[in-house]
């Protein structure tokens, strides 16, 4: 998986990116993540990548020159056959919000080329004639679309084999799963005179995980009901909500 991050901070990128689990993938060949800095394709001797509004407003608006010269040059690196496929991702409040559903589009893909916005956004031919997909990380609005980004990277690299440890893991995730996960517990079995679950020390397999499916049946219903309506749920499932007063 290559990913291309198109920025005006492409060091926020790089420092960001080289630590932990996402650090050891790029080390072992797993993902690439390429930071490239869009006032290097500035036509100016001044690598000027913005200008004020047409029609007049507050704030400045990203120039399309640079950032169409950007996306081309990253695409033109694949082979013929990818570059049609690739998406790229143009982060905006205004987009779609992201979601596990998109993540799994994502992973689809070898590359995935994202430009960052700045100011008071980009300009409108950007997104009508060059980005394939504008997403949104959340009804909120940034300095700028490089913790965007960073979210993306991280979340679809997770899907990739060898990233984390075991992709069981990754499987039974909360939102992955269709349900929210059930409670973690580790040593100490007591702590403060909180006890961890008699049954998670029983050795009774089947019953853990009864009791787990339980308990993520459980804290579902009570955080992210809205959750439950595509959740594949089996008549055991649907049993035990119904006792919790779920009717589905």
């Amino acid at each position: 998986m290559n990913f291309h991050v198109l920025t005006l901070f492409p060091e926020l990128i790089r420092s960001a990116l080289h630590h932990s689990m996402l650090g050891r993938a790029q080390d072992n060949g797993l993902i690439s993540i390429e930071s490239i800095d869009i006032r290097q394709y500035a036509l100016d001797k001044h690598h000027i990548t913005d200008d004020y509004q047409f029609g007049g407003g507050p704030g400045m608006v990203m120039k399309p020159e640079p950032i169409f010269a950007a996306v081309e040059d990253s695409l033109s690196e694949l082979p013929a056959s990818e570059r049609l496929s690739t998406p790229v991702i143009l982060l905006s409040p205004q987009g779609r919000t992201f979601n596990q559903s998109i993540v799994s589009e994502l992973t689809e893909a070898s590359n995935i080329v994202i430009i960052c916005g700045h100011y008071a956004g980009v300009d409108e031919r950007v997104r009508t004639h060059i980005a394939t997909d504008e997403i949104s990380i959340g009804d909120y609005v940034l300095t700028g679309g490089e913790l965007g980004a960073l979210v993306i990277i991280d979340s679809v690299s997770r899907f990739v084999d060898g990233v984390v440890g075991s992709q069981e893991n990754v499987l039974g995730d909360s939102i992955t799963s269709g349900v929210l996960q059930h409670p973690l517990y580790t040593r100490p079995a007591n702590f403060r005179s909180y006890d961890v679950p008699e049954i998670l020390r029983s050795g009774n397999h089947a019953e853990i995980q009864r009791w787990r499916r339980e308990e993520s049946l459980r804290k579902t219903l009570e955080q992210r009901p809205d959750l439950l309506i595509t959740a594949d749920l089996d008549k055991d499932d649907i049993k035990y909500l119904n006792t919790l007063g779920y009717q589905v």
